[in-house]
């Protein structure tokens, strides 16, 4: 839906509400006309039910409201002395229409002082639920996010077992698309194959999005900073909605942005940068890519053993490395990647080592698994671009040449309708020799940049799927399940060697709990 439509369906909703309560409104002491002023009626309601106004904030927010709406309709009923299990049932199951049951069909009286506090032991469960699922949403929806890694295109910056905190507050909270989903759990419910939204997914573009009921059109609320070049960045794979990206990079299958697939890189090229990719080397603006000390670039090598007395498992755990295969040929030659200038330097030194040799493509050779997935384009992974990365307002000529690169923006990120005939571009049916760009555009990248699923497999990745900045490892385990303990509360970002806040903080966490535990014995006492 547009934003338009929204407002619509917003009033129509605030109709009903007047409607179904404006005498409930004159038996609590207010004024009729209240129940009919958007939001101004929210803040009425809150004082009629005894409730804190900043609830009115909790009814608007996307995914907390579907928790928040049933729990305003049952205290309404409380407040005019519905208490029963019965009453609790029907006001939730009616969708809030049980109010015009109220408004209209009995007498009902208003309860001024009415106590707020549970009247069974079950009733005190339920409602500390309920806040802590709220709580929760907020923070998880709207602040910080936990995530884990699952791959190794980040090695030696992120590693595979790390479990992040990942702010929405540098880059600005992205405003739920889902409206109607279960809250803190992404695409599927756990430990099913069943969706966790309500969204047509048989949709085919971005455009046809905004037909569907259930979904809000992007919006995200002010940051306190923009996305720096090398920034780490977790965001929604953009290729998530098409099956077989390589093959098919037109689309096949939909899905909201905000349930697509979680995806971290890092971002190597900015908007309005020219990109290139030298010999496995980026290059921004013609100057090679300076990487923050922290980060590691690594590549594939192909090592050759002087002897059989070789055990490759036992060198690679000796120098960190964590991506390897076995032999590839009957000359007994293994290929090891992940492999950093640190490690390539040892490895020279090793005695049973007799030769190892940088695995690079050749400048020139396409690889049909690269972006733009177009015979006229001869890149490869070691070998790539110079390519534009699109900024929001700027214009580029259009005709054919260019066009591979940037259909997908045009068509799929900006919701245009394309088609080419002869030797002209039509967008939105209308003839187009420039095109002028609505968002900004990242260029995502992993470290090990001969195992990693990319921006160079996939091409850009708008800012409206930007989730957010990884700020902090709160747990770490290796691939055989041990704790590493040095990164436990370790910043992502920043130079030098990661330091381990692990020790303050479970100081912080224990005079925390002692604090509450006082509190709570001086409140009981007093």
């Amino acid at each position: 839906m547009t934003l338009t439509q929204w407002f619509i369906f917003f009033i129509i909703v605030q109709i009903i509400h007047a409607l179904g309560t404006w005498k409930l409104y004159i038996k609590a002491g207010r004024n009729a006309w209240e129940a009919f002023i958007p939001v101004y009626n929210a803040v009425i309601l809150m004082k009629i039910i005894n409730r804190p106004w900043w609830w009115t904030i909790l009814l608007f927010l996307p995914i907390v409201n579907l928790i928040m709406f049933p729990v305003v309709w049952v205290e309404t009923a409380r407040s005019f002395g519905k208490h029963t299990t019965l009453d609790t049932v029907l006001a939730v199951v009616s969708l809030g229409f049980y109010n015009y049951y109220l408004n209209y069909a009995t007498d009902v009286s208003y309860i001024k002082d009415r106590s707020l506090e549970p009247r069974t032991s079950l009733g005190d469960w339920v409602n500390s639920i309920l806040f802590a699922i709220v709580a929760a949403t907020i923070v998880h929806t709207y602040i910080i996010q936990p995530f884990t890694i699952p791959t190794s295109s980040l090695e030696k910056s992120l590693l595979i077992g790390d479990f992040l905190f990942v702010s929405k507050l540098n880059y600005g909270p992205r405003i739920p698309m889902t409206t109607l989903a279960l809250p803190m759990v992404h695409d599927s419910i756990p430990k099913t194959k069943l969706k966790s939204y309500v969204a047509d997914d048989n949709l085919a573009t971005k455009e046809k999005s905004l037909k569907n009921k259930t979904l809000l059109p992007y919006l995200r609320l002010p940051g306190f900073q923009d996305i720096k070049r090398n920034d780490i960045v977790v965001f929604n794979w953009p290729v998530d909605t098409v099956q077989v990206f390589f093959k098919n990079p037109d689309r096949n299958y939909w899905k909201p942005i905000d349930k697509q697939s979680n995806y971290v890189k890092r971002c190597v090229g900015l908007p309005g940068d020219s990109l290139e990719v030298r010999n496995g080397f980026v290059y921004i603006n013609g100057k090679q890519n300076v990487l923050p000390d922290r980060a590691k670039l690594q590549f594939s090598y192909l090592v050759q053993p002087k002897t059989h007395q070789f055990n490759p498992k036992e060198l690679a755990d000796r120098y960190g490395i964590t991506d390897r295969f076995g032999i590839i040929n009957d000359k007994n030659t293994y290929m090891f990647m992940s492999i950093t200038d640190e490690a390539v330097a040892k490895f020279k030194n090793h005695p049973n080592v007799e030769s190892i040799t940088p695995i690079k493509e050749q400048k020139g050779v396409r690889d049909a698994n690269i972006f733009p997935h177009d015979p006229n384009y001869n890149w490869n992974n070691d070998f790539f671009g110079p390519l534009y990365i699109p900024e929001e307002g700027k214009t580029i000529k259009l005709n054919l040449e260019v066009l591979p690169l940037y259909k997908r923006v045009i068509t799929e990120y900006e919701g245009n309708t394309l088609k080419v005939k002869g030797n002209q571009i039509y967008i939105n049916d209308k003839l187009a020799d420039s095109y002028t760009f609505k968002q900004n555009y990242y260029w995502m990248m992993g470290d090990n940049r001969h195992n990693s699923q990319d921006a160079r497999a996939w091409g850009f990745v708008p800012f409206d799927h930007v989730v957010g900045k990884p700020v902090f490892i709160w747990m770490s385990w290796d691939q055989n399940g041990k704790p590493r303990w040095d990164r436990f509360f370790t910043t992502v970002h920043g130079s030098g060697k990661p330091v381990s806040y692990l020790i303050p903080a479970l100081i912080a966490a224990v005079l925390l709990y002692g604090f509450s535990i006082w509190r709570k014995r001086k409140k009981e006492n007093a």
